[in-house]
């Protein structure tokens, strides 16, 4: 008897083990183990992401909410950590334009400063974000450097062939009269110096070659004379008929043959004043011509210019003397070498370019007047810092290059360029020498950098700098004085 009430309070133990088991599975509290799986282990800033946290609170630079480690730039699980570094100075996170240079309260809020690090994001110019390095790898983000470089400048430019206006001649006479023959009689004919062009009949110029040879003769007579003075008024009087003859364009064979047969020419000849090629002719038989008539128009084009139409910007690379090549526009291979020799001062209002005069030989006379060519200058630039062209964004209203920071921390940077050498550009203003700077996929990160610089301004926080200020390492420290704006 004894033996079975032990076995049955044996089992009403189990019994009673066995209900509440099943009462605490049932209605106990579930998933303890898997609630505290999904706990966040850590918290951090969305403005901030380098501030972490080990327990939800308040961020101490900016004062937002933290949020849980739920991201690929946080995941869940990462060690708690705070910014660090260098601190720069101290700020109150209720009131973000108070600055001091020591921890301490801030009187007027009574909050605590929180320190701000140097590589802290609110230490850096406004519009700097973080991109990890799995999304530069996706973005496909390159880096260069800030580098002085120097070399040649190439660029092209349209030219003309024209005439060199110092090598043209008009054909005149110095008195009138009458065409009598016509040697050259076409336009664009060769001749040589001294060929004879035409033949005049001028009856001043036959007067005036009858009064030499009356001269002539009074000096003759004259030279047995006693007196002095008669021999030397004949001299000065056949000096003056024959400066007559000259001044009349007489050339001095001709004198020569007046004086040599005592018989004065009917027909004069006129002659070529140089060889060239005749590109007006104004000159046919029994012609009355007067002293104002231009008979011929001979060129030398030994030598012609090229003007040549270069941009507006480029022409302040363009010296006087420095040598240039051009080619012919169809293309025969053969290249020609001139040198400038004048840049007119004044740009066509409606190619917005300037003429550059450009001497060249044309021994061959291949290069024709109103000939097109193809232009090459070569301009030796001095050193300079220049970036990759690729690396500027140029919105029209700003210029802006992303500079590295470090740690995946990338700057907004506004700057100021040169000339453009080839596919690098120069910086005239807002990088240093050996600055990492973003070659490519710089417009993703852009973008992302204005909407960060639009949301922090609407949530009215400000950061510890400008990106419109340049900057070549970490910004400058605060003031040393407490001070509220």
């Amino acid at each position: 008897m004894k033996s079975l009430r032990i076995l049955l309070f044996i089992g009403l133990v189990a019994i009673g083990f066995i209900v509440g088991f099943g009462y605490g599975r049932w209605y106990g509290p579930r998933g303890h183990s898997q609630t505290a799986a999904n706990q966040p282990k850590g918290y951090h800033c969305p403005m901030h992401p380098n501030y972490h946290s080990d327990k939800p609170g308040d961020c101490l630079i900016c004062g937002m909410k933290l949020v849980p480690d739920d991201d690929s730039t946080h995941p869940a699980g990462t060690e708690a950590q705070k910014p660090s570094g260098k601190i720069l100075y101290y700020k109150d996170p209720k009131d973000p334009n108070f600055k001091s240079d020591r921890p301490g309260v801030n009187p007027e809020t009574g909050s605590d400063l929180a320190p701000v690090y140097e590589n802290d994001m609110a230490a850096m110019p406004m519009g700097t974000i973080h991109v990890s390095p799995e999304k530069q790898q996706l973005i496909g983000v390159k880096f260069g450097e800030v580098t002085p470089s120097s070399g040649v400048h190439s660029f092209r430019s349209a030219g003309q062939v024209v005439m060199d206006e110092t090598r043209f001649t008009k054909v005149q006479t110095r008195i009138d009269g009458w065409i009598e023959k016509v040697y050259v009689d076409f336009t664009g004919k060769f001749v040589e110096k001294g060929q004879p062009l035409l033949t005049m009949y001028s009856p001043e110029m036959l007067a005036s070659q009858r009064e030499y040879l009356l001269a002539l003769r009074s000096r003759e007579i004259m030279k047995n004379n006693p007196l002095a003075d008669s021999q030397q008024q004949s001299d000065s009087l056949l000096e003056a008929a024959r400066k007559r003859l000259e001044l009349f364009s007489l050339s001095e064979s001709q004198i020569q043959e007046i004086t040599r047969t005592q018989q004065p020419l009917t027909n004069i000849t006129i002659y070529s004043p140089i060889s060239g090629y005749v590109m007006m002719r104004n000159a046919f038989p029994k012609q009355r011509i007067t002293s104002e008539t231009e008979l011929y128009t001979v060129v030398d084009l030994s030598k012609v210019w090229i003007m040549a139409d270069v941009f507006e910007n480029e022409a302040s690379m363009i010296q006087v003397g420095m040598p240039v090549r051009f080619k012919l526009s169809y293309g025969t291979g053969r290249a020609f070498n001139g040198r400038v020799s004048y840049i007119q001062p004044q740009v066509d209002p409606m190619t917005r370019t300037l003429k550059v005069r450009i001497e060249a030989d044309n021994s061959g006379m291949t290069l024709k007047p109103d000939m097109f060519v193809d232009v090459e200058f070569n301009v030796t630039m001095p050193a300079r810092m220049t970036v990759p062209a690729e690396a500027v964004l140029d919105t029209g209203l700003k210029k802006t290059v992303f500079v590295d920071r470090g740690n995946g921390y990338l700057e907004p940077r506004q700057v100021e360029t040169g000339e453009r050498t080839g596919d690098r550009i120069e910086i005239t203003r807002g990088l240093s020498p050996k600055e990492r700077i973003v070659i490519s996929g710089n417009f993703l990160i852009d973008s992302e950098s204005q909407l960060k610089s639009s949301a922090a301004g609407m949530a009215g926080h400000q950061h510890g700098g400008s990106s419109s200020t340049p900057s070549s390492g970490a910004p400058a420290p605060a003031p040393t004085e407490h001070r509220h704006d």
